[in-house]
């Protein structure tokens, strides 16, 4: 807009009348609208593949994505509508050039001997930006790989399995213990644990599943330097009980597995076959072959065999010989053992019925058992062992199966190591196993690492239909193949930044970064936009000066125009770029729960914003003008793309 007031501003500002005032803003809004809305278009649509995620992932994005676009459609509306209007409201009065602004003349006096520097050394400009971007490959090599970044809870869920037989009282001992144990760490501030089962149906845990929620006090309270790593690590050194094997997750993120997939640690080994003891016999070879892996811990099998079941053979020659059937002896047992409803009774609104049962201390052994008095019609009381061999027997603590086919699990959880590259080393560890599988049985990875598969094949395809809709949106904008890439070049070098920070920050690549690389592509496209916009500007000004041909345009003259359209505009672009990090940053300091998930989005986006802004004020100037010599040798003529209109 300032390049059309300038014209204008050479006469005192009283001449300008209010017509005339009105038609150059209406020029300056031409030039620049269309740009500005077809940036925004790019933001809102390359952030569209993001309604493609599924699954965990899709749940935690998707309000991000349906914010970030209905803001961008009002801004893009806006742009065209009302700003046009409000600047005709508040740009009155004396206005100055750019040459009158202090930070402005600063800005130019930095940047215009930079920039004829690059325009002279080209080369050795375009070179350094390769081998930048060539040595970001390795670094994303280096990179570990997870599904979600880890959101801390601010509290810890203890899952320790012990045997399958264990008793309830058993049970209920190691639960006392375990809390007293865990509240003895200053940071805890309340324990709740419990074993087995609770009262509804969609809760299948056995007695030998405990699971103790953790709730710690304000990290103010905390010993100084203690993290929430460093209380885990205290907790599982000091819960370390014979028969028991320590889980630690965190309530939200366990539930989600567990619904999910089954799986109640990050990562597990579903184990597939047709018979429960060959099915524990490969698990306990599976686990085997983990242990020692670098991050994998609380590694256990998810117990298949090792349940206890009380069996009562009915002697069939000893009923008859006393007079009984086999329902006189199933009816005590089952009045016994189980308990029999004897009546109703009322409180109130709500009714309950009444069971009778064998007090515990007559039911508590097999001995006791033994002794249960049944009535025979020719011989009197005789008791239960004169008719029935009452002993434990072994079976499976529960059955699984998935898709009707009976499955066991090796599960294990990572710690101080990414879940890619741990999984990638335990396939390692199997696959030098021989003769782990017999013939008919299968594996399957599933928990976290099955998540971080589905999303990674999903960004597979979503990172093209990104670029082609920034390509086209581009050529929309510019009516132009060679504008649209000369804008898009940008993206791979806003990679460079954006994995410069996540490396550097010791961040995992993730679904979360994925999508902080898919805002950025577009951020980075907007600030191109504007500086092609005034570049294809300044060759409409030298068009018009010395008209187009080859005889009248000099490569000189095409060098200064460039130089001018690139440091002349220069204030707009770097408002463009700050508005984006003063936006970012902030969430780098930010605290409270939700950071972790957010700063893995907003690190690629900071770095990424940093050299794409680095490459648009130094490269895109370069291949303009490499292009348009381009032009003016081959055609004899340049070809300026009008985007006022």
């Amino acid at each position: 807009m300032k390049n059309w007031l300038k014209r204008i501003f050479r006469k005192e500002p009283s001449w300008i009348s209010e017509e005339e005032r009105i038609e150059i803003i209406s020029k300056s809004s031409k030039q620049v609208s269309r740009g500005v809305f077809f940036a925004t278009v790019i933001i809102i649509t390359s952030f569209l593949p993001v309604f493609m995620l599924t699954g965990q992932e899709g749940k935690l994005f998707h309000p991000l994505a349906y914010t970030k676009t209905f803001i961008m459609i009002v801004d893009a509306l806006l742009v065209i509508t009302l700003a046009p209007v409000l600047i005709s409201f508040f740009m009155k009065g004396k206005f100055k050039p750019d040459s009158a602004n202090p930070v402005n003349r600063f800005l130019e006096r930095i940047y215009e001997p930079i920039i004829r520097r690059v325009l002279k050394w080209r080369k050795t400009t375009i070179g350094i930006n390769l081998l930048a971007l060539l040595i970001t490959i390795p670094l994303l090599a280096k990179l570990g790989t997870e599904f979600i970044p880890p959101l801390d809870e601010q509290s810890i869920l203890f899952m320790p399995v012990t045997l399958p037989d264990v008793s309830n009282a058993e049970a209920k001992r190691i639960l006392q213990v375990q809390d007293k144990i865990i509240k003895s760490v200053p940071e805890v501030d309340k324990v709740l644990g419990k074993a087995g089962r609770a009262s509804t149906a969609t809760d299948n845990s056995p007695i030998s599943m405990i699971e103790t929620i953790i709730t710690l006090k304000p990290k103010s309270e905390w010993r100084e330097g203690v993290t929430k790593k460093d209380i885990i690590n205290e907790l599982d050194a000091k819960l370390q009980i014979p028969g028991v094997v320590n889980g630690w997750t965190q309530p939200i993120i366990n539930r989600i597995n567990m619904l999910a997939t089954g799986i109640r640690t990050d990562v597990g080994i579903k184990v597939f076959g047709q018979n429960l003891d060959t099915i524990a016999a490969v698990s306990e070879k599976v686990k085997a072959a983990l242990e020692g892996t670098a991050g994998v811990s609380d590694l256990f099998v998810e117990p298949i065999t090792g349940g206890k079941y009380l069996a009562i053979d009915i002697k069939r020659e000893e009923l008859a010989r006393y007079g009984l059937n086999v329902d006189d002896v199933n009816q005590v047992v089952e009045t016994a053992l189980g308990g029999a409803s004897i009546g109703n009774t009322i409180e109130g609104r709500q009714r309950f019925s009444i069971s009778v049962r064998l007090a515990q201390a007559y039911r508590n052994s097999v001995a006791q058992i033994e002794r249960i008095p049944l009535q025979s019609p020719s011989f009197g009381e005789i008791p239960l062992s004169a008719v029935a061999q009452v002993k434990f027997e072994d079976g499976p603590p529960m059955i699984s199966s998935d898709n009707a086919i009976l499955r066991g699990a090796v599960m294990f959880n990572v710690r101080d190591r990414d879940l890619g590259s741990t999984v990638k080393d335990a396939m390692e560890q199997l696959n030098k196993k021989d003769g782990i599988l017999p013939e008919g049985y299968f594996l399957e990875w599933s928990g976290q690492y099955e998540n971080l598969i589905r999303g990674q094949q999903t960004l597979m395809w979503i990172a093209p239909v990104v670029l082609l809709i920034i390509f086209f949106s581009l050529y929309f904008a510019f009516n132009s193949i060679r504008e649209a890439f000369l804008s898009l070049i940008t993206v791979p070098f806003a990679l460079i930044g954006g994995a410069y920070m996540i490396y550097f920050w010791g961040v995992n690549l993730s679904v979360g970064v994925a999508v902080g690389f898919i805002a950025l592509f577009g951020i980075a496209v907007e600030t191109g936009i504007v500086m092609v916009i005034y570049l294809n500007d300044a060759m409409q000004q030298l068009i018009k000066l010395k008209g187009n041909s080859r005889e009248t345009i000099t490569k000189e003259d095409l060098r200064e125009y460039v130089i001018h359209g690139a440091a002349k505009r220069l204030r707009p672009k770097l408002m463009t770029v700050c508005v984006s990090l003063f936006g970012l940053v902030p969430v780098l300091w930010a605290t409270g729960v939700g950071v972790d998930v957010m700063r893995p989005i907003v690190l690629p986006m900071i770095g990424g914003v940093l050299t794409s802004s680095t490459h648009i004020l130094l490269v895109t100037p370069l291949i303009f003008l490499m292009s348009k010599e381009y032009e003016l040798r081959k055609f004899g003529k340049l070809e300026v793309h009008d985007v006022q209109h």
